[in-house]
């Protein structure tokens, strides 16, 4: 046995697993469900933002029968911090959540040129390729002072440089540049950083990084190098000096080759003494000469 059952729908409950599916720069793209599943009718949601840094509030409306809502929230700020509030129309329990919108970029190149009693740093224009970003809002500037361990804020510029004075020798400073904060430091822009020291080297510190590998590589390559050579000029002397003792061997044997015999007579050296090497050898005695013997 059994029995169907109908439940009443309840539109005082709140909108279920409300959850945020992407956020950009200047939009967020939401989601929930339905109070209830499967709804019979179209249901009007009530969806309230308030801007946590301007203090300002809106409200959208969205009509819809299905179970599952996506709905797009634009016009935000970088940077910005939002409460978003989604109910029923009727004003029934509510579901909330908090979403921050990503910040501007960094800006790219920067660089530090030393002059004598004072640094320029330079940067490219946020402008190129942030369209939300305006050159009239400007930069701000800060300074970390390892030695000391404290930042301070140097000030802001609209253009796409900044000056920096009374530095203090022995001190190692890292230096940011970021779109200008808004509304009390609350919306920034992502910082771009890099390090310099005393000696007037302002390097970033993915550079700094990468510097060594480099420095070893132009000591070792030049030392193989001479190995190399050196092994070389070693194996050229060697067969040029094995090449003059075969030569030199050749033509001592060749000098003492006998046509008759067919084969090099070499002297074992008893038969050397201090006798004249010119004196005529004796080849042998005729019959009709006497033999005159001492």
């Amino acid at each position: 046995d059994y029995v169907v059952v109908k439940m009443i729908p309840d539109n005082r409950l709140p909108p279920r697993h409300l959850h945020s599916v992407h956020t950009g720069k200047t939009f967020a793209v939401i989601k929930w469900e339905s109070p209830y599943d499967s709804p019979d009718q179209d249901m009007l949601y009530a969806v309230a933002v308030k801007d946590l840094v301007r203090k300002t509030d809106r409200i959208y409306k969205v009509k819809t029968r299905n179970s599952t809502v996506e709905y797009t929230i634009k016009k935000l700020e970088p940077g910005g911090k939002y409460h978003v509030i989604v109910q029923l129309g009727n004003m029934s329990k509510e579901s909330s959540m908090k979403i921050n919108t990503v910040p501007l970029s960094a800006p790219d190149a920067l660089k530090i040129i030393t002059e004598n009693d004072h640094i320029l740093l330079f940067w490219k224009s946020l402008a190129l390729k942030e369209s939300n970003f305006n050159e009239s809002r400007g930069y701000e500037i800060h300074m970390f002072d390892s030695l000391m361990n404290i930042t301070a804020y140097l000030g802001n510029t609209t253009e796409n440089f900044f000056k920096v004075s009374n530095l203090k020798i022995g001190h190692n400073y890292s230096f940011s540049v970021q779109a200008r904060c808004l509304y009390g430091g609350q919306m920034c822009g992502e910082p771009a950083t890099l390090l310099y020291d005393e000696l007037g080297t302002g390097e970033d510190s993915s550079a700094t990084e990468s510097s060594s590998p480099t420095d070893v590589a132009a000591i070792v390559v030049p030392v193989l190098f001479l190995l190399l050579v050196t092994l070389g000029i070693g194996f050229v002397l060697l067969y040029m000096r094995h090449r003059r003792l075969q030569s030199s061997f050749t033509a001592f044997a060749n000098s003492h080759y006998s046509s008759r015999l067919g084969s090099a007579i070499f002297s074992s050296g008893d038969d050397l003494g201090d006798e004249d090497d010119e004196a005529p050898m004796i080849t042998g005695f005729s019959d009709d000469v006497p033999m005159v013997i001492a």
